[in-house]
């Protein structure tokens, strides 16, 4: 479960951690807990101060590294034993953390999304019964035990008695919503205090995105509607299974789902599909997020695995469960045909298409100096190499199989485009990307990741001139 992502499958892989009994939800008693985190990094960050004065550079560089990941997994630490929106704030700020904090600190934070102990039925129970009803929850048998645990809220599998219909209740932690507007003050607070951003960076557009998103995942009513959405546009495709929402469970705190058995996406039994069946999964994959994006203008942006099931099926091709539409966003149409403008610059070229596109949604400005400009199309380029020909220049030979399928499971292309990105963001012209690209890069890297996993050789360049609304004939 990442965030509040519901894991709808077999019931096997982590051990149970143990339960919490109850949730620290007064504002100020959470606010004291962060804030005397962020007093004590802040004495630790002038003790660490000096005594690099005493090391070389060599020591210096390890120190600091050392340091950041330390404090990081403090800060990690409290927010995982505050859970509600404070650590889910702390997860998200990890996606924008790249761009601003040290690599060991954006780990550290990053690693939120898995780990998360769940609440006892105490405290699950009365959001039940203030939602349902007495008379309504006495309609299901509901297994005590989560199903799955988050930040924001937890899922029980559950039975309606009447016809044995299987369900999943994803029900959200008491207070975790009237919390928001406190908890991100009081990150945004501590990150100050923490010194763990550059001095002068202003933070506020990524704190307001941060509060916006928060609302966007608190919000039942809108799941429940991205949900039926993504089932009416996918029914009909078998390659995909999206669960249907039962709105006599469902209240503003609960969303009833039924439940979508599924492997992980890096199970044993899937990772033993033949080459043909992996790849199968892994065009279904890159398909479905090319026609979200252009032909939808609305993507589930979380990519984390836990939103994604693989079923096996006795012979019938495998299929994709999907789940967890709360970070589901919208896209303007003048962002998709500028950032259309920037992949078919990408792989076409002219450089300069790619230039006209990032200046039209916002990314880059014309008065940007050539080496920069240069540097972010080097960035385009690198990205598109999936969906390059064999006979490309700028293909990667090394990574096509014997057909030209790119070998996502051999390939380094994330880490070496995150290295590239790195290195643009120490431009003094640099600025935080804007909101949209942050979470569509989020979900087309989620999405070269499930392909990676699956083990997938894809040749993507038709696929995608497709999705552009481009004719290719180098396509074969």
């Amino acid at each position: 479960m990442h965030g509040n992502a519901i894991t709808m499958g077999s019931d096997e892989d982590k051990p149970r951690r143990a339960s919490m009994d109850r949730l620290t939800t007064r504002p100020a008693a959470r606010n004291w807990a962060m804030t005397r985190l962020g007093m004590g990094t802040g004495a630790r960050f002038a003790a660490h101060s000096v005594s690099n004065l005493f090391r070389d550079k060599a020591g210096r560089e390890d120190a600091s590294r050392a340091f950041y990941r330390a404090e990081a997994e403090t800060m990690a630490d409290a927010l995982g034993n505050l859970k509600g929106s404070v650590m889910k704030a702390g997860q998200m700020l990890s996606l924008y953390a790249q761009y601003f904090l040290p690599p060991e600190a954006v780990d550290v934070l990053a690693g939120l999304q898995d780990d998360t102990a769940p609440v006892s039925w105490s405290v699950i129970e009365p959001v039940l019964e203030h939602g349902l009803g007495r008379a309504r929850m006495a309609e299901l048998d509901i297994d005590r035990e989560p199903l799955a645990a988050a930040s924001l809220g937890q899922a029980h599998r559950a039975r309606i008695k009447a016809d044995g219909t299987e369900l999943v209740l994803k029900i959200q932690y008491p207070g975790v919503g009237d919390a928001i507007e406190s908890d991100v003050r009081t990150l945004k607070r501590v990150i100050s205090m923490t010194r763990l951003a550059p001095k002068g960076l202003d933070l506020e557009p990524v704190f307001n995105e941060v509060r916006e998103m928060l609302h966007r995942e608190v919000d039942y009513a809108s799941e429940a509607r991205y949900t039926k959405e993504y089932r009416r546009r996918l029914t009909g495709d078998d390659r995909y299974a999206v669960p249907e929402v039962f709105d006599d469970y469902s209240t503003d705190m609960i969303l009833a789902l039924s439940y979508e058995p599924g492997l992980p996406v890096k199970h044993k039994d899937v990772a033993a599909l033949d080459q043909a069946e992996r790849n199968g999964l892994g065009y279904a994959f890159m398909e479905l997020f090319l026609r979200e994006f252009f032909s939808w203008g609305m993507v589930q942006t979380d990519p984390h695995f836990g939103n994604y099931r693989i079923r096996l099926r006795d012979g019938e091709s495998p299929q994709i469960v999907l789940l967890d539409f709360g970070a589901t966003r919208i896209f303007g149409r003048g962002f998709i045909d500028g950032y259309r403008k920037i992949l078919s610059g990408g792989i076409f070229g002219p450089r300069s298409d790619i230039f006209e596109g990032a200046e039209a949604i916002g990314l880059m400005e014309s008065k940007h100096p050539q080496q920069v400009l240069d540097a972010f199309a080097e960035l385009i380029e690198l990205v598109m190499e999936p969906f390059r020909n064999a006979d490309d220049p700028l293909a990667r030979s090394e990574l096509l199989n014997a057909e030209g399928g790119y070998r996502f499971a051999d390939s380094d292309l994330l880490p070496r485009a995150a290295q590239k990105a790195a290195r643009n963001s120490l431009s003094r012209w640099f600025r935080v990307p804007p909101r949209e690209i942050v979470f569509l890069h989020r979900r087309l890297a989620g999405t070269f990741m499930a392909c990676g996993a699956l083990g997938a050789e894809l040749k993507g360049r038709r696929m995608l001139m497709d999705a552009l609304g481009f004719e290719d004939p180098e396509s074969d």
